[in-house]
């Protein structure tokens, strides 16, 4: 993949355009874009071993094993303990490497590593004290940009699949968008996406995807555009194009990937009764036990069994909205009246009790102390941005959008952040 110089820098957004012109006009005279390389080195005279950790290991166990004492091992872990946080180690994740200086050796230096970004080097002193230093791994970012279309018989995660999408950024984008879209009803044959997202790499290796930076769907209720951006505060959310917060205070889907089996209506025959009556809710089939997490913070105001929502709770969002959710096996432990809830915290399991002809979720949502279609009502963002941040966002979209434009016409390209 090609490089497409730096035009994305956080907090730099007059900097970005400087260069983004720079970018133009290096296109415009045709020079061509470089690879980025890795290397790698090693000392011929160092031997290393690395030993992942396993189910069972301890790190006591690990250090005995290469010929620690155990006052070494005491000491080894009151200094991780103290100066780098660790306690014990995760099987299957965190990494261990022994370093001699020859292969006969005893070991002089121990490199624990709990993240791709993170490592701890263990040293003994000439005084034979032990001390231990944490190194940050410099990140190489790159963002790259992906576009699908929904083809006949496609649900989103296929077309995402198709188009090169990592399934953790598409779980990401799911569940932003979800914010704006009913994915049941909304997803056509013929509409067209992309996301902008970021790809770590680690001497010219790629470890692992980083964050999405900007969505774009084109979706039945129209077009919908997120980017993501950092406030002057510090804190970081995703806007719509105008710089609205694009994250509203509830989600219309609480369930990813939930279908829905009947919707919000004022004359419906009840499956279970016989007879007409309103439907003042969505209902969502899920396998028993699949968990239901909170459409958005609140407090729960109500939890417990009536016959025909069978176990239900319902949670207060502000002065003007609240949701309930009915039919739950059980509740999620220590979620009770009184219980202040965080947007997508789970709060009970699917089930079928009440007047239910299966496991399903009914999700209803209040407003004003009426119940409105969760799939067509107005919801409320989060935030929007004050008036500074919101210029500086203005010409960091324009920044984006450029720089989106260029991958557009250059698929193979990245952008370095």
């Amino acid at each position: 993949m090609k490089k497409a110089k730096d035009i994305i820098t956080s907090g730099r957004v007059v900097y970005a355009i400087l260069v983004l012109a720079v970018l133009l006009t290096v296109i415009a005279v045709g020079l061509v874009v470089f690879r980025h390389m890795g290397t790698e080195s090693s000392s011929d005279s160092e031997h290393k071993s690395l030993v992942i950790v396993e189910s069972g290991d301890t790190l006591s166990k690990l250090l005995l094993d290469q010929g620690f004492t155990n006052n070494d091992v005491l000491q080894i872990a009151k200094v991780l303990k103290s100066d780098a946080d660790i306690t014990s180690l995760r099987a299957d994740n965190d990494k261990i490497e022994f370093i001699r200086l020859d292969e006969a050796e005893p070991v002089s230096k121990i490199v624990i590593i709990p993240s791709p970004w993170r490592q701890v080097e263990i040293t003994c002193t000439d005084a034979g004290e032990w001390q231990c230093k944490t190194v940050d791994i410099e990140r190489d970012t790159r963002a790259v940009y992906k576009t699908g279309e929904i083809l006949d018989g496609d649900s989103f995660y296929l077309a995402g699949m198709r188009a090169g999408i990592p399934a953790g950024i598409l779980a990401e984008v799911y569940d932003l968008l979800a914010f704006e879209m009913d994915f049941e009803r909304d997803v056509r044959a013929g509409q067209k996406f992309s996301v902008l997202y970021e790809e770590n790499f680690s001497d010219g290796k790629k470890v692992d995807n980083g964050r999405v930076l900007a969505v774009e769907f084109e979706a039945l209720r129209g077009n919908v555009k997120m980017y993501r951006f950092k406030k002057s505060d510090g804190k970081t959310g995703y806007y719509d194009e105008n710089g609205n917060g694009a994250i509203k205070s509830l989600k219309r889907t609480p369930i990813n990937n939930a279908k829905v089996t009947s919707s919000f209506s004022n004359s419906r025959k009840h499956p279970v009764l016989g007879y007409t009556r309103a439907h003042k809710g969505v209902d969502f089939r899920a396998s028993t036990g699949t968990p239901i997490p909170s459409a958005g913070a609140g407090r729960v105001v109500a939890r417990g069994y009536n016959k025909g929502h069978g176990n239900y709770i319902k949670i207060r969002h502000n002065g003007s909205y609240e949701t309930l959710y009915a039919h739950m096996s059980r509740f999620a432990k220590g979620v009770v009246v009184g219980t202040n809830v965080k947007q997508g915290q789970t709060i009970g399991y699917v089930g079928s009790t009440g007047l239910s002809t299966g496991p399903h979720l009914h999700y209803e949502i209040i407003k004003d102390g009426k119940h409105v279609n969760p799939m067509t009502v107005k919801l409320p963002a989060i935030s929007n941005l004050g008036k500074e941040d919101k210029e500086k966002f203005l010409e960091y979209r324009k920044v984006l959008d450029d720089g989106i434009e260029q991958l557009e016409k250059h698929p193979d390209w990245f952008i370095q952040l």
